[in-house]
Order: C-alpha cells, then structure tokens, then sequence
C-alpha cells in the first residue's frame, strides 16, 4: 500500500520511499529571499523525538523555538523571516526524547564548525563562478569512447595521486597537532594543482574532506556529510580548490563513506534519542573495532539521504567520482566479526542482501545523471561482478581496488632476491585475474602507515638497492593492466611512514636519491601518459601479451603492451629484479626489425648506473620446437625496468 502523500508534498513523499535524490534541497537550512528581508526554512528528521526545537545565535541557545512535525514519518519544520541574512549565524536541533533532550547538528547542513566546536553554520552555497566547462566537456568526450559490453571502463590513462590535504603541506612547516597550521582551500589549490600537472598525474584523491570532529580518522568518521571540512576554509573555498583543479586538467575524485558514522553526540549518532540512521539489530548496528555504527541502508530514508549525498558532490562541487570506502564491510554480515555476533540469512548466506540493492540503486541514479564520472569501490574480497553493470548483474561500480595484487607484490618486494625465485608467482599470478573486474592497482595510505612502511622502505637491500628495486617496480606496476595510484610522498621516496600531523618531509629533496626519484617518477608518469598501448586495452588480454614467465630462477619477466590498431605502438617491457647483470639477455619475438630501447630505469639522472641498451636489430634462432624465431639481445641493469619499442617498418594489426 503506497503512503499517502503529506499535504501534496512530493519531496517529503519521495524522502520517505528512498528515492529523494535531492533531498538536501528540501532538509536542512535553505534561504529565500523575500522582498526587502530573507526567509529561512529549516527541517530535520527525527520521527522518534517527541519535540524538536531549533537553537541558535538567532532564536536562543536554551529553549530556542519549537518546530511543526509535517509528516507522519517525522518531518519536522521551522520558518523565520529576518530583514538581515543569517549567513555564518550557528544553529543546532534539541531534540526530546522520552523526557531526556539532545543537542544535534544538521545532518544536511552545508558548513559546519570542527574540532571541539560542533555547531551547524547557515550558508548560502548558490551562486560561485564556475569556470571548468572546458574540462567537462573534455571529461564527457573522455567516456564517450566507452563500449556497452563494458560501459563503466575507462579506455583512457587514469593515474591518481591520493592526498590527504591537511598533511601534505602546511603553513611554514609546523606540526598540525593543535590544529592550527593548515594551508586554506585556496593555498593548496594554487601549490597542488601545478604540481600535480607537472608530476604526470590526470587525477588527485582526497582523503576524506567531509566535515569530521577528529584528525586522527583522517576523515573517516564523519559527522557533516555534505558540509567541506571547515579546517580549510568555506564551502565556495573548497568550490574554488576544484575549479582550479580542472583548470589545470586535473580531475577530482572524493573519498567517501557510506559504510559507517562515529558516536560523537553532535552527530548522526541515535540521532532523535535512538537508533535511526544505523541499523535496529544490535548484529549489524556496530563496527566494535572502529568504534563506529553502519548504516542502516535498508530504510528508505536512509537511502534518499547517502544517495543525494553522492549526487551533491557530483552536482554542487563538480567532483569527477567516488572512491567508496569499506565496501566489504556493507557486503558482508559476518565481516570482522565472530561466530556468535552474526545472523546469516534465510538460505544461511553471510550476504547482505539490503547492501547489494543499496550499491545497485546507488550507481543506478549516478550514472544516470553523469555517465561520465568515477565509482571505485574499495573492496577487499573477490565478489564477482563488482565492476560489471547493473543491467548484466553486477553492482555497477567503474573499478575497484586490486588490494590483493598490493600485498602480494609487497611480500615479493620485501624478500631476499636469493629467495624471490620461490615467489615468482606473486609476479605472474595478478594476470590469472586482472581481467576479471575493471582495477585500479593502489599504492595507498593504508599501505604506508600502522608500522607498514613506507614505500621506498619496503623494499629489500641496502640503500642505492632500495631505490633500484623501487624503481623497477614502479615501471612494473605503471606498465601492468589497471588504472594507477600512489599515495602523497611516494613521488620522492618518503623514508618515514605518512603521519597525518606531520606534512610531506619535502626537504628530502635536497638529496639526490630523493630528487631523482621525484623525476624517475614524473618522467614515468608521463611516458605512461603518452603511449596507448599501457592504458587503452587494460580489460582484456587485447591488451596485454607474455613474452616470458618462466624466468624466476633470474628474478626475471617480460611482456608486451598492445594498444587497438598499430603495432608499432607496442612496448616490451623486460623487469630484472636480481641484484646482478644480466648480459645479452634474449627476448623473443614475433616480427622482425630493429628495436631500441625508450624507457630505462637505470639512467644516471633516476640515481642509476648508466647502462643503457643501444638500438638492436632481431637475429634468428630454433625453439625447443625446432621452429625459427626472432630475437634480440639486451643486457639488463640489476634491479631494472626496460622498455622497448620496434623503430621501424610500423605494422598495422589485423
């Protein structure tokens, strides 16, 4: 039986059967201008409380003025007329519950105070001067090259650098422990953006930027979820930091956190005296390691409000996509927990069922609204179908991260080369799989703190090996299937591991390890940038081709990139990842020619020795079939990446 709707009030109706997908222009704080004076309508949800009062520097802090409950599912409602405007005035919701009252934020405030100060801010975030249209018209050629069998794959180079903004730089350096010594919006944008161009990104990824009381969960645990953290200044100062991103031809893509919400009081936390946004059941209501309560993404409302929130950012700050944290945690009902503390369902499946229609109808409205932005879901387990769209039963997302290919190349990485024969697989094994869903392959935050190491000091050896191996592995992972991404540091061989009340140690680059890498890294980036064949067939076997993988006795593998038409744009790539020389190494190949060499870990400005290979021409050998080959001989630097290309006779595919 549908519901009635309340007084002919559609956004409310809608609200409440989950498919409000812009439910933060009817909820909250909303101006008009009326006459010579403003008028301002405030509403929240709290079908729980037994009175809802709104308290502010403009009514009173103690008692305030009581609100109107509109609907029966509890909308409650406030209007107030004033000849001057509240923008910058602080407001909060007390709500009554059984004869006990709560001092709440507005979960759909568009600026909020931080840190110990928790008040909600009235704004006004209409009317900034966007000036990007040539990036977005850009971004929507960009996936118009997509294909139906594939939609949501990007045939275009996608290399991210994750940012975590209130450590990567601050003001002249200073520990951010009080808080104090944040670089604003604007500043960051202006020393960023240029960077980041200039290092070979196509994209940066934020740490959560959402309103959020403690630095310490780096954004985690949010309490304001379409209020721009106010550390860095206002909502149209973070509107700027995008816009001069774009500018520079840098896309924007959000961390963001539908999984779960903290238990600061202030917050969404038993939001009218009780359970509301999180789950009833105390089985799936709380996360006891985080410390922190799921939402409930089954209930309707629940669902207008995470959904609108996606399409906000989209809409209102023209963020380019969503990297969606903690997936696993929705999916499953058993995840971190014990045997005792979960209930399977019906059929005894540890799926929850009301996370999968979430997904589903989440990247449904999205890429029905932007058929050109990002969904990556941060998802540790093999659920099939995650990238696949929704349509062919998958859950929709563009990508997801390749956290197992992290860990196993970071296990190999950290071996005793004497011992990498014995985990050879862990160079070869991704490509069992790498076809299967659309990935991304992370070097990410998570990877460079909690006594993980940073990424430079992961790597096995003594110093000048270290940033040898760092290099060759590097061009495997930028030459690998998969979008890319690093995380803030990793571009000069940060030693220590990140510390989020600490900016990047960019004095490092006063030593010439560190400022060589930063060049290694962006001369990669942008060789990465410049040929197809690493980044326009990264779905299929199209793509991609082995050479050999049976060198692990050498620490030895070869292959080739292809890209869709021309051979000549193919590159081999050979990796050495043995502390020794290795001459006239023999690659065997298919056409004939003359090669040389475009791409070399091993120069002496990347820290190397100089030992370059010179143009080679193909010789003819038997194989163990008694067949005639081509080859060519290379010698190979230790601890080494070369790519190579054919020079001449350019050859077009069939």
């Amino acid at each position: 039986m549908k519901k009635k709707i309340p007084d002919n009030n559609v956004p409310a109706y809608y609200f409440h059967q989950g498919t409000n997908f812009f439910a933060y222009d009817y909820l909250g704080c909303h101006e008009k201008i009326v006459g010579s004076g403003y008028e301002y309508v405030f509403r929240v949800w709290a079908p729980n409380a037994d009175s809802v009062r709104l308290v502010s520097d403009f009514t009173s802090w103690d008692d305030g003025v009581q609100m109107d409950r509109i609907t029966d599912s509890g909308i409650w409602e406030f209007k107030i007329k004033n000849s001057n405007s509240l923008e910058g005035k602080f407001y909060k919701y007390k709500i009554w519950n059984k004869g006990k009252f709560y001092y709440k934020a507005d979960p759909y405030a568009f600026y909020s105070q931080t840190h110990l100060e928790t008040a909600s801010i009235v704004t006004n975030i209409e009317g900034f001067s966007w000036e990007d249209e040539n990036w977005l018209k850009y971004r929507k050629k960009l996936f118009k090259k997509n294909n139906q069998a594939n939609k949501h794959y990007c045939p275009f180079p996608l290399n991210v650098y994750e940012v975590h903004l209130g450590s990567w730089k601050t003001k002249d350096g200073e520990s951010n422990v009080d808080g104090r010594h944040y670089l604003n919006y604007k500043q960051l944008a202006d020393e960023l953006a240029p960077y980041v161009k200039k290092m070979g990104y196509t994209h940066i990824e934020l740490l959560p930027i959402m309103e959020h009381p403690y630095d310490g969960s780096w954004g985690y645990q949010v309490t304001g979820y379409f209020a721009p953290t106010s550390r860095y200044g206002a909502p149209k100062d973070f509107m700027y930091f995008v816009n001069k991103m774009h500018q520079c031809g840098i896309g924007v893509i959000l961390d963001w956190v539908p999984a779960h919400f903290p238990k600061d009081a202030h917050g969404l936390y038993e939001f009218d005296g009780q359970p509301l946004y999180e789950y009833q059941g105390k089985d799936r209501m709380e996360h006891k390691i985080w410390g922190t309560r799921f939402f409930d993404v089954g209930r309707e409302e629940i669902q207008s409000f995470l959904i609108s929130n996606a399409l906000f950012w989209l809409r209102k700050y023209h963020v380019d996509g969503l990297r969606i944290d903690a997936v696993a945690s929705m999916l499953y009902l058993d995840y971190d927990k014990e045997p005792n503390e979960w209930v399977p369902n019906e059929d005894g499946s540890n799926k929850n069922k009301e996370a999968i229609a979430f997904f589903k109808k989440l990247n449904k409205a999205v890429f029905a609204e932007f058929e050109d932005v990002l969904m990556i879901a941060e998802e540790s387990t093999d659920w099939q179908m995650l990238t696949k769209p929704v349509h062919l039963g998958g859950l929709g997302f563009n990508y997801k991260w390749n956290m197992g290919w992290a860990n196993d190349i970071f296990d190999y990485l950290q071996t005793d080369s004497l011992y990498r024969k014995f985990k050879h697989d862990k160079l070869t094994f991704p490509l069992m799989y790498l076809f299967n869903e659309n990935y991304v392959l992370p070097i990410s935050h998570d990877e460079v703190v909690h006594g993980k190491k940073s990424l430079i000091d992961k790597m096995h050896g003594d110093y000048d090996q270290k940033f040898s191996l760092m290099r060759a592995f590097l061009t495997y992972m930028m030459t690998l299937p998969g979008k890319k991404m690093t995380f803030m540091g990793t571009e000069f061989a940060q030693f220590r591991e990140w510390d989020y009340e600490n900016q990047l140690e960019w004095f490092m680059l006063k030593y010439p390890r560190h400022s060589e890498m930063q060049m290694f890294i962006s001369d990669l980036n942008n060789f990465y940038l410049k040929n197809k064949s690493l980044w326009e067939i990264d779905n299929s076997w199209d793509g991609y081709e082995w050479i050999d993988t049976n060198q692990g006795d050498l620490n030895i593998i070869s292959y080739k990139r292809k890209a869709s038409e021309d051979s000549n744009d193919d590159l081999i790539v050979v990796l050495n990842f043995s502390p020794v020389l290795i001459n006239n190494y023999r690659v065997m190949i298919e056409i004939d020619g003359i090669y040389e060499e475009v791409f070399s870990t091993d120069e002496l400005r990347y820290g190397g020795t100089g030992f370059l290979n010179k143009t080679v021409s193909t010789k003819k050998a038997k194989n163990q079939e008694g067949f005639e080959q081509n080859y060519f001989e290379i010698n190979l630097p230790p601890l080494s990446g070369i790519i190579i290309r054919k020079k001449e006779g350019r050859v077009r595919r069939v």
